[in-house]
């Protein structure tokens, strides 16, 4: 599950398990620069330990084993009272266990370490990470997007286009940071935990247990964060933290003896000094600082290198940083490759998909072909189908990127002409097609009785940049969230591809699907959004009655909707928090009375 579909579910956890407002406190709490001290009651707290073990069970990573081969279902036996005193007693005394080590493989060939913790291990760093996030979001820089709630690629994409479109920065320093995540300097994350408040001693003891866990077939770790912990994104970007304020109080946050009114007039003002005007990027490890002239580049080139070197303890690739004059050359980041083109009498950005990034996406399409051309199952297609859909949703923020997947799509087709055999050409007749794809309606491929999705199919969506009043941790912020994500069929339908109900069959997976497009993410008793923790799909007239999986049988309901309809005598209190008019009262009758229960 992606980070954009656990927002409301995480929101809503929080207010489940009563902890919102003592987050909330704590946000309000280091935005006055509070010093905390009794933090760890607040992790150990029996509420944070329910909720961290939800959001962890909600996971898609709690089925992964760690070095004692646990997974989320060995701790599902026991009881609320069991749990909370078993991870009360382990944080008393914390002493986690080793970190399992796995390599996975990067596009230039080399590999890239990831460390899973084990089970209990995980869900300890989750009740960690839950208190500690409110405190460091108060303190982190407004323009870092990575690994922060509710950020994402996208708006680090839309704010590299305005420093270039708005602010005519047209000089980039690429800065790479060798091993990041392997070489972080322990001793100097505890001090910039310090600085920021976190001053209880007992929890600063447990991070400094997890960060010096033994690594399976290494040792004892004695300097870096593993990728792959819970709690790992978080203390990178506190120790990046730094470097963007320090780029900041260079020039944007530079404190001046005049009061202005709005930014662009404070800008205007400095722009008159010989300060060098310089602006930073970040998605976490990656990070672009944008120049005026190439003068200040080379000055703020050296600076960086210097400062990452003396204060963090880190080294740069020398191969890989350097500096991009946006007119002449590219600049990639984040997968995407940006030049400024002319247009009228400015320069705008032009993105397009890296070269590296169009043939990683060719080749995993290629080998989802080839699977499908040896077991030719709906189940493959559907694969291949959420593999174009993901790929299609990252990279359509890259400008030109229908001409890139036209380059994708011939790639691909060598490869496709092997299922001959198994395709036909036509038109598209699937729901969810139609709502996705509509525009594309003519001699495409249907493989198994399914609609495979267009590679060129993709259009650009624009980027806007990141609404600085977002917050999970204040009422307003986070009715900003919830406004947001109001239209999430897109995002519902996707996680159904991903998600697929073994215990059903393949024709009631599809047929679910494209249900749940024709009742546009709404329920059809009540017509309220649906999303992914209250959704369910039913069969009208049930399974054991002769039901079948058609599409005209299937509906979408939530899940109290579904008690309503299955409960044989409901009483008044049960209709609390379902609002039924009567056009709704009429259709969960009519569904009751399909299960041989009265009507309300």
């Amino acid at each position: 599950m992606d980070t954009k579909t656990l927002k409301r579910k995480q929101l809503r956890n929080n207010e489940y398990y009563d902890m919102q407002v003592v987050y909330d406190q704590l946000y309000e709490n280091a935005r006055d620069n509070a010093n905390f001290t009794h933090l760890i009651k607040l992790v150990m707290s029996a509420e944070n330990i329910k909720l961290a073990y939800r959001n962890i069970k909600n996971n898609n990573g709690s089925n992964t084993k760690g070095t004692d081969g646990k997974t989320i279902k060995d701790y599902e036996s026991m009881n609320e009272e069991e749990m909370i005193l078993y991870f009360q007693a382990k944080m008393r005394n914390y002493n986690p266990n080793s970190v399992r080590r796995v390599e996975i493989p990067k596009p230039n060939g080399k590999k890239r370490p990831l460390g899973i913790p084990c089970m209990e291990d995980r869900i300890i760093q989750q009740c960690l990470k839950q208190v500690l996030e409110p405190i460091c979001e108060a303190k982190f820089y407004k323009h870092s997007y990575g690994f922060r709630p509710n950020r994402s690629t996208r708006h680090a994409v839309a704010r590299y286009s305005y420093l270039v479109n708005i602010m005519r920065m047209y000089y980039v320093v690429d800065v790479d940071i060798k091993g990041f995540f392997d070489n972080v300097n322990h001793a100097k994350l505890m001090k910039q935990l310090w600085a920021l408040g976190i001053r209880d001693k007992c929890l600063l003891s447990v991070i400094g247990k997890i960060l010096k866990s033994e690594i399976e077939g290494i040792g004892i770790a004695t300097k870096g964060v593993p990728q792959g912990g819970i709690i790992s994104p978080l203390l990178a970007n506190v120790v990046l933290n730094e470097l963007d304020w320090w780029i900041a109080g260079q020039w944007e946050n530079l404190p001046t003896r005049y009061n202005y009114k709005g930014t662009n007039h404070k800008y205007k003002a400095i722009r008159k000094t010989r300060l060098k005007e310089m602006h930073i990027v970040r998605y976490a490890d990656d990070f672009k600082i944008f120049c005026s002239n190439p003068k200040t580049a080379e000055a703020v080139l050296m600076a960086t290198k210097m400062w990452l070197k003396e204060r963090l303890g880190l080294e740069v690739s020398e191969e890989k940083t350097k500096i991009t004059y946006l007119k002449k050359n590219s600049s990639e980041f984040l997968g995407v490759k940006f030049k400024a083109v002319p247009k009228g009498r400015k320069f705008v950005v032009r993105s397009h998909i890296t070269d590296k990034n169009i043939e990683k996406a060719a080749e995993n399409i290629k080998k989802q072909i080839i699977t499908i051309q040896r077991h030719t199952v709906e189940n493959e297609v559907v694969k291949l189908n959420s593999i174009i859909l993901g790929v299609h949703n990252y990279y359509s923020m890259a400008t030109m990127c229908n001409i890139d997947f036209h380059r994708v799509y011939f790639l691909v087709k060598p490869t496709m002409n092997r299922l001959k055999k198994n395709y036909t050409r036509g038109h598209p007749t699937n729901a969810i097609y139609l709502k996705l794809y509509g525009n594309y309606t003519k001699n495409i491929y249907n493989i198994a009785g399914i609609d495979v999705f267009p590679l060129y199919g993709v259009v650009l969506k624009k980027t806007l940049s990141f609404k600085q009043e977002i917050c999970n941790y204040t009422k307003e912020g986070r009715n900003l969230i919830h406004n947001k994500l109001n239209d999430n069929l897109q995002m519902l339908m996707k996680y159904l591809l991903k998600n697929r109900d073994e215990n059903e069959t393949i024709k009631f997976n599809d047929n679910r699907i494209s249900k749940l497009a024709g009742q546009n993410g709404k329920s059809y008793i009540t017509g309220v959004q649906l999303d992914i923790d209250n959704m369910r799909c039913c069969r009208q007239l049930p399974k054991n009655k002769g039901g079948s999986d058609d599409y005209s049988n299937l509906i979408w309901i939530t899940a109290k909707e579904k008690e309503l309809i299955a409960k044989v005598e409901v009483f008044k209190n049960d209709l609390v928090g379902v609002e039924l008019d009567n056009k709704a009262l009429k259709r969960l009758n009519s569904l009751r009375l399909l299960m041989e229960n009265l009507p309300i």
